[in-house]
């Protein structure tokens, strides 16, 4: 059934996906969106095709989905929500470019706007966006209850993909002839490859951008990256901006740890309260060490301000107030931009209200954060939590492992101990970093933490090589987004090699 789609839906574009955790990291890349939206209208301001505004081609429909594909028993359904484009379809033979929704909403512009949109206008295609069960408006009543999140796992959504593939196909009286190539980035972006995996008759080929194919429970890797990323000249970082990164954190963690005021910690930060519970420790701890982490994962997307920015503030000696500011001074300056920036009047440390936040399992907050689904999947299928305890990370050892899975038994019933045989099987299911996909083609930065579980070089099975695109200067899903005269030489070469490669 499709249904007309109205302007009330202009509201986010989702691009990026909630790839990992933490309150500020998250802020970042809801921020991320919304900038993404902002050019994202910009550019179709005006734009028309075949006399009509290229909104009036959109349309809204649901299918009614099992809730189990793999037990016949159970007839239960949930509707998920997908957006169709036709305006640059050539009928009937056209190619269908389908866009993967992740672990958030999809909106409009998912078949709007974007680095694939502009394909599917060169090659003609059928454009479609498809929600992840769980996720937005494809959420039963109920259905974020933990007894009722059994459904929601990667596996369900590929057969989700499969049922959605059959549909259209049956709308739009598709045939063989009509080529299906999927599109998807950060946790998308491994659905797009494991669909292209799993069911290799109905979908011809995949674009993967910084996709986490390989799960990880410790993903200490990560902050490893960020760390190298910091050091990297070419994007505005140096040697020093990261050892005055590590003095600055160390300054915070020895307050932390009663070498110091806690309280006048707490009004340096402009926390909104005392953190004196170890429990809250660690989430002011988290949420600083976000901040960095969100300036790398999105670096030069405006979203807060890039590595040559972060470097600059935390090295910079042309002052007189900054040189006598020192490490702490310049980490507590930064978070004052944060707050600034996002107008926070605090940077909220309150564990409790964290874990309060999680157990919500509202339609309404499902819809809105989506942080409880996803922490769900952490918990039983991926990890990817980002710890610290490894020498290479610029923040704090605080940040450790045994800490991050905690909330799998608070929150899930699932046992810290349980977490590496599910990750484990996860791999096994789909081949982790090595997955036996075809016509699948990896596309990464080089300063994005995330290439660390994806596939970033070819290689050779049998008569087929995997493809891979390497931008050596961009981070986190850069490639997705519609060209704008300041991308980078090397962001530009990567899309003409994308479209051709489409």
């Amino acid at each position: 059934m499709l249904l007309p789609s109205s302007s009330r839906h202009l509201i986010l574009l989702l691009l990026l996906n909630y790839v990992d955790a933490g309150r500020v990291l998250w802020k970042i890349k809801e921020r991320a969106r919304d900038l993404q939206l902002q050019d994202a209208r910009r550019h179709l301001l005006g734009r028309t095709v075949g006399g009509h505004q290229l909104l009036r081609h959109v349309r809204e429909g649901r299918i009614h989905q099992p809730l189990d594909h793999f037990n016949r028993r159970d007839a239960a359904t949930f509707p998920q929500r997908f957006f169709v484009n036709e305006a640059y379809w050539q009928r009937p033979d056209g190619p269908v470019f389908l866009f993967i929704g992740g672990e958030g909403p999809i909106f409009q512009f998912d078949v709007l706007a974007g680095h694939h949109v502009d394909m599917a206008e060169q090659h003609g295609a059928l454009l479609l966006a498809v929600e992840h069960r769980f996720y937005g408006d494809s959420i039963n009543p109920d259905g974020l209850k933990t007894e009722n999140l059994a459904d929601l796992s990667s596996q369900q959504a590929l057969a989700d993909l499969a049922a959605f593939h059959q549909h259209i196909s049956q709308t739009f009286s598709l045939s063989h002839g009509n080529t299906w190539i999927s599109f998807g980035g950060s946790y998308s972006g491994a659905l797009s490859a494991w669909f292209r995996g799993k069911f290799p008759h109905l979908v011809f080929g995949a674009v993967a951008s910084s996709a986490p194919v390989k799960a990880k429970l410790d993903f200490s890797a990560y902050n490893n990256i960020v760390g190298l990323s910091l050091t990297n000249g070419a994007v505005g970082g140096s040697e020093k901006c990261v050892a005055v990164l590590r003095e600055a954190f160390a300054a915070v963690e020895r307050t932390l740890m009663g070498a110091g005021n806690v309280s006048q910690l707490a009004l340096d930060f402009g926390c909104c309260q005392i953190p004196e519970d170890p429990d809250d420790k660690i989430e002011l701890m988290e949420n600083l060490a976000g901040i960095v982490m969100g300036t790398v994962q999105y670096n030069e997307e405006g979203v807060l301000m890039s590595i040559g920015e972060l470097c600059g503030l935390m090295t910079n000696r042309s002052e007189a107030r900054a040189a006598e500011m020192g490490a702490y001074g310049r980490l507590v300056q930064l978070a004052q931009i944060y707050r600034s920036t996002f107008e926070e009047p605090c940077l909220d440390v309150s564990h409790e209200k964290t874990v309060k936040d999680l157990m919500d399992t509202s339609l309404h907050s499902g819809r809105r954060a989506a942080a409880r689904q996803w922490t769900y999947q952490t918990c039983t299928e991926f990890g990817f939590y980002q710890t610290c305890e490894d020498a290479t990370c610029p923040f704090s050892g605080m940040l450790t492992l045994q800490t991050d899975t905690r909330l799998c038994p608070t929150l899930f019933g699932v046992s810290q101990h349980a977490l590496p045989a599910r990750v484990a099987f996860t791999n096994a299911y789909y081949g982790g970093d090595d997955p036996p996909t075809h016509r699948v083609l990896y596309v990464n930065g080089g300063i994005d933490p995330w290439q660390e579980l994806s596939v970033v070089r070819g290689r050779t099975e049998g008569d087929e090589e995997a493809q891979t695109v390497f931008i050596k200067d961009t981070a986190h899903c850069a490639d997705m987004t519609t060209g704008r005269a300041t991308d980078r030489c090397t962001l530009r070469k990567a899309r003409e090699v994308l479209s051709f490669s489409a």
